[in-house]
């Protein structure tokens, strides 16, 4: 299992990755399965979950709408019944709405955006925890966790939230053997937000050989680009990026 001292053992893990059927979470997924870890993943829509295991049949699934707490649960239930040796849960699933305020479906939009992107996770994390082999969280924030992109304004906010989540996490966790890990993208060439959006991003395949990387050097925030940066700049830098990113036009 994952070790919270020393260097990190990468092999021989139960994962269960949210949102695990395409994007970040499925290349997490793949690339865990080639370093010898019993993979899940659970997902809303059946159909890719399906052509994620027929490409790879060593993955297990499980269907899962994570705006339900109902399902949620049901979720926890069937791990904690069926796998209950889950080392490592990674809170991935997240959801991103282009939009304005002004929107007449702004506020619904943005409450599936808030379920999904902090509800869930800190559920998860709260019910996981009752696993007694769990070793490690992992939680998928955003470069937009520093400096909000004003198209995607509920996003940006859910993002920001769960990076200072996690960090308390960690410590809270500090004393319970319980490693917590954060992972922070750029923008990829994934669907998130819609088709196309992301076509000029970095192939998510880059952002996995990155991950993997630091996770042998044993780093608890895992970087990559524009991540990486906005990570380690100062708040005059911040706003210069937020300007930058949010032209008045």
């Amino acid at each position: 299992m994952f070790k919270t001292k020393g260097a990190m053992k990468l092999s021989e893990n139960k994962i269960l990755i949210t949102g695990g059927a395409s994007g970040i979470g499925l290349g997490l997924a793949l690339r865990f399965l080639q370093e010898n870890n019993e993979v899940i993943i659970c997902g809303r829509s059946e159909e890719r979950l399906h052509e994620a295991v027929l490409k790879n049949p060593a993955l297990i699934t499980r269907r899962c709408d994570l705006t339900s707490e109902a399902e949620r649960i049901d979720l926890f239930k069937w791990i904690s019944e069926d796998h209950p040796d889950l080392t490592v849960l990674i809170n991935n699933a997240g959801i991103q709405n282009w939009m304005d305020i002004s929107d007449d479906d702004f506020f619904s939009k943005a409450q599936r955006e808030v379920e999904v992107n902090i509800i869930a996770p800190l559920q998860l994390s709260s019910l996981f925890l009752k696993l007694p082999a769990l070793a490690t969280i992992m939680n998928v924030t955003s470069g937009l966790s520093f400096s909000p992109l004003a198209t995607v304004p509920v996003y940006s906010a859910t993002k920001a939230f769960f990076h200072s989540f996690t960090l308390s996490l960690r410590h809270l966790l500090r004393h319970k053997n319980i490693e917590v890990i954060e992972i922070i993208p750029p923008a990829l060439n994934t669907d998130l937000g819609g088709k196309g959006l992301h076509d000029f991003a970095p192939a998510v395949s880059d952002f996995i050989d990155a991950v993997f990387k630091q996770l042998k050097e044993n780093r608890k925030e895992l970087t990559f680009g524009f991540s990486e940066h906005m990570s380690s700049i100062g708040s005059a830098e911040l706003n210069a990026a937020f300007k930058q990113m949010n032209p008045v036009t």
